[in-house]
Protein backbone atom coordinates (compact mmCIF):
# COMPACT_ATOMS: atom_id res chain seq x y z
CA UNK A 1 0.00 0.00 0.00
CA UNK A 2 1.38 3.23 -0.80
CA UNK A 3 1.98 5.67 1.93
CA UNK A 4 2.47 9.37 2.46
CA UNK A 5 2.84 11.02 5.46
CA UNK A 6 3.73 15.00 5.85
CA UNK A 7 5.60 16.54 8.92
CA UNK A 8 7.22 19.60 9.80
CA UNK A 9 4.00 22.18 9.41
CA UNK A 10 3.54 24.50 12.19
CA UNK A 11 3.06 28.13 13.02
CA UNK A 12 5.97 30.07 12.26
CA UNK A 13 6.04 34.15 11.87
CA UNK A 14 6.31 35.94 8.72
CA UNK A 15 10.34 36.32 7.26
CA UNK A 16 10.75 32.65 9.37
CA UNK A 17 11.46 29.19 8.38
CA UNK A 18 10.11 25.41 8.45
CA UNK A 19 11.47 22.31 6.81
CA UNK A 20 8.42 20.01 5.63
CA UNK A 21 9.33 16.25 5.10
CA UNK A 22 7.08 13.39 3.49
CA UNK A 23 8.46 10.02 4.60
CA UNK A 24 7.11 7.75 1.10
CA UNK A 25 6.48 3.64 1.71
CA UNK A 26 4.78 1.18 -0.49
CA UNK A 27 6.74 1.52 -3.34
CA UNK A 28 9.87 2.43 -5.10
CA UNK A 29 10.74 5.68 -3.89
CA UNK A 30 13.58 6.63 -6.53
CA UNK A 31 11.80 5.39 -9.21
CA UNK A 32 8.98 8.23 -8.44
CA UNK A 33 8.68 11.94 -9.98
CA UNK A 34 7.72 13.77 -6.55
CA UNK A 35 5.85 16.78 -5.58
CA UNK A 36 4.71 19.17 -3.35
CA UNK A 37 1.23 21.17 -3.53
CA UNK A 38 -0.48 23.64 -1.26
CA UNK A 39 -4.54 24.67 -0.63
CA UNK A 40 -5.36 27.62 1.16
CA UNK A 41 -8.62 28.15 2.58
CA UNK A 42 -11.05 28.14 0.25
CA UNK A 43 -9.06 28.09 -2.87
CA UNK A 44 -8.04 25.79 -5.12
CA UNK A 45 -4.67 23.03 -4.54
CA UNK A 46 -1.60 24.64 -5.99
CA UNK A 47 1.22 23.61 -7.50
CA UNK A 48 4.43 24.49 -5.57
CA UNK A 49 7.74 22.64 -6.73
CA UNK A 50 8.34 18.65 -8.27
CA UNK A 51 11.96 16.73 -8.30
CA UNK A 52 13.15 14.23 -10.99
CA UNK A 53 13.70 11.13 -9.62
CA UNK A 54 16.99 11.31 -8.97
CA UNK A 55 16.96 14.75 -8.04
CA UNK A 56 18.80 16.35 -10.31
CA UNK A 57 15.94 18.24 -12.21
CA UNK A 58 13.86 20.59 -9.70
CA UNK A 59 10.93 23.53 -10.75
CA UNK A 60 9.16 25.75 -8.60
CA UNK A 61 6.04 27.88 -8.82
CA UNK A 62 6.71 31.66 -9.47
CA UNK A 63 5.28 32.78 -6.17
CA UNK A 64 7.84 30.20 -4.29
CA UNK A 65 10.80 30.30 -6.49
CA UNK A 66 14.12 31.87 -4.47
CA UNK A 67 12.73 31.22 -1.13
CA UNK A 68 11.68 27.33 -1.01
CA UNK A 69 14.18 23.77 -2.07
CA UNK A 70 12.55 20.51 -2.69
CA UNK A 71 14.96 17.75 -2.30
CA UNK A 72 14.70 14.46 -1.95
CA UNK A 73 16.61 11.32 0.10
CA UNK A 74 15.90 8.54 -1.95
CA UNK A 75 18.03 6.24 0.94
CA UNK A 76 15.97 7.51 3.32
CA UNK A 77 12.57 7.31 0.81
CA UNK A 78 11.78 10.72 2.06
CA UNK A 79 10.88 14.00 0.09
CA UNK A 80 11.55 18.27 1.33
CA UNK A 81 10.63 21.30 1.35
CA UNK A 82 12.77 23.74 2.97
CA UNK A 83 10.61 27.18 3.26
CA UNK A 84 12.71 30.33 4.00
CA UNK A 85 11.31 33.87 4.28
CA UNK A 86 7.85 32.50 4.44
CA UNK A 87 4.82 35.25 4.14
CA UNK A 88 1.33 34.91 5.45
CA UNK A 89 0.12 34.27 1.54
CA UNK A 90 2.38 30.15 2.05
CA UNK A 91 -0.66 29.73 4.57
CA UNK A 92 -1.92 26.90 3.24
CA UNK A 93 -2.20 22.63 3.85
CA UNK A 94 0.97 21.04 2.28
CA UNK A 95 0.77 17.73 0.50
CA UNK A 96 3.75 15.41 -1.14
CA UNK A 97 2.27 13.76 -4.52
CA UNK A 98 3.98 11.06 -5.74
CA UNK A 99 3.64 9.89 -9.50
CA UNK A 100 3.85 6.36 -9.84
CA UNK A 101 3.67 5.09 -13.71
CA UNK A 102 0.73 7.09 -14.78
CA UNK A 103 -1.35 7.61 -10.95
CA UNK A 104 -0.87 10.38 -8.46
CA UNK A 105 -0.76 9.86 -4.56
CA UNK A 106 -1.78 11.88 -2.19
CA UNK A 107 0.04 12.52 1.84
CA UNK A 108 -2.57 13.83 4.00
CA UNK A 109 -1.06 17.28 4.29
CA UNK A 110 0.27 19.24 6.90
CA UNK A 111 -0.81 22.33 7.93
CA UNK A 112 1.21 25.43 7.74
CA UNK A 113 0.49 28.94 9.59
CA UNK A 114 2.40 32.11 8.84
CA UNK A 115 1.15 34.70 11.53
CA UNK A 116 2.42 37.42 13.93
Amino acid sequence: EVQLVESGGGLVQPGGSLRLSCAASGFTFSTSAMSWYRQALEKGREWVAAISRAGGITNYADSVKGRFTISRDNAKNTLYLQMNSLKPEDTAVYYCKALISTDNYWGQGTQVTVSS
